[in-house]
């Protein structure tokens, strides 16, 4: 140290310059005003100085020697002050990291035990449960499944097919499609959903392509006990079945012309059948030909058709169809029946409707009575349908 020096003290804040000594343990440190603090050699640092014997020199040199760079000569309160002692120590393999470069890594899929079976679900979730009458609903597809699907979302008015929204739904997950209010609701009445599901990076079974198309009851949608608790979500849900278990749902979409000549054929080829002995409550289909959707059954005698209209005939399932959805398929396959056979004069069809409340006979009556006028109609016989069957003569 000389006189000239700047020093700060070590035991107390401040400092000042060199005036001078005292002995050889003692230096005089001049304040900014004036004043000569006695103070020993030992309780003083030089700050910028430029001596080698600078204690700030001497630790930096030190560190420089150890792979390590000191910024500045600053004393610790001064680095603290400004941040300095909080800088990380960067190692040679981090500066070889780009924080740029996008990451591309995916976690492999985890597939869950029976995911193999394709199963798939449009599901309609209420936004605020306790107020039905004003709620809003999200719309999300369902993929309860190991298998990626890509999809199709549409809705149709008449003939014309609008999309609304497409895209891929990842294993076992389930993706938002849209947001809907009630006043949406009459432009969505028929709704059509196609998928293909696959797996990446790895082999799998090929599952066929999903085509399905079905009715959306607007009346569910104010009615609380129709959104029920499912896994998939935390609130109640409609759900609709699109795929369940490798097994697709029925479609409202079918060929009226070919099935008229199915229905046509099956009737002049059917196997004569025994009649079944009826009991009066009895409303099973009396001639199955084996297979569930297949109305048509020929009677040995005068080959009569009998269509059973029950709905457990006609379906496999009623899931997520509403007393007016099964009343419009099961008129359909009166219509479609009628149309088949209506150039066959004398042709018996016998009509098995069901005793109930009546609302499926009166149906067939009106439409007898106003669209197939040249036809004559009666009970069909009690002994072998019981009550709730109607005979129906083509002229």
């Amino acid at each position: 140290m000389k006189i000239g020096d700047k020093v700060n003290f070590l035991s107390s804040t401040g400092g000042g310059t060199i005036a001078g000594f005292k002995g050889k343990d003692i230096v005089l440190v001049e304040d900014a005003d004036g004043f000569q603090i006695p103070t020993s050699i030992h309780d003083v640092v030089l700050v910028g100085s430029s001596n080698d014997y600078s204690t700030t020199k001497v630790v930096s040199a030190k560190m420089k020697q150890g792979g390590e760079s000191v910024a500045e000569s600053k004393s610790i309160k001064a680095m603290m002050a400004e941040g300095l002692d909080e800088e990380e120590t960067v190692s040679p393999a981090d500066e070889l990291v780009d924080i740029n470069r996008e990451v591309t890594f995916k976690a492999p899929v985890e597939e869950r035990k029976g995911g193999n079976q394709l199963s798939c679900y449009l599901a309609f979730v209420p936004l605020t449960p306790k107020e039905m009458t004003t709620t809003r609903f999200e719309v999300y597809v369902v993929n309860d499944s190991n298998y990626y699907i890509h999809f199709l979302y549409t809705t149709a008015e008449n003939t014309a097919w609008t999309l609304h929204a497409d895209g891929e739904v990842e294993p076992n997950t389930q993706l938002f499609l849209e947001e809907i209010g009630r006043e949406d609701l009459n432009n969505m009445l028929k709704i059509g959903f196609q998928l293909t599901a696959y797996k990446r990076d790895k082999s799998f079974l090929m599952k066929p392509v999903v085509d399905v198309q079905f009715r959306l009851d607007p009346v569910k949608f104010y009615k609380l006990h129709t959104f029920r608790d499912t896994p998939f979500f935390h609130h109640p849900a409609l759900l609709y079945t699109l795929v369940e278990n490798d097994v697709v749902a029925r479609s409202i979409s079918q060929d009226v012309q070919t099935l008229k000549q199915q229905f046509a054929k099956r009737a002049d080829h059917a196997e004569p059948q025994a009649p079944a002995q009826a009991d009066g409550n009895d409303y099973q289909r009396r001639y199955d030909n084996g297979k569930k959707g297949n109305p048509f059954a020929a009677k040995h005698a005068g080959q009569e058709v009998v269509v059973d209209l029950h709905a457990n005939a006609l379906l496999d399932t009623t899931a997520g169809m509403s007393h007016a959805d099964i009343l419009h398929y099961q008129l359909d396959k009166f219509k479609e029946t009628m149309e088949a056979y209506k150039s066959k004069k004398g042709q018996k069809i016998v009509f098995i409707h069901g005793k109930g409340d009546g609302i499926l006979r009166q149906a067939l009556i009106k439409a007898l009575n106003y669209q197939y006028k040249r036809c004559t109609y009666q009970d069909a016989s009690f002994q072998e349908y019981g009550y709730g069957a109607t005979q129906v003569t083509i002229k």
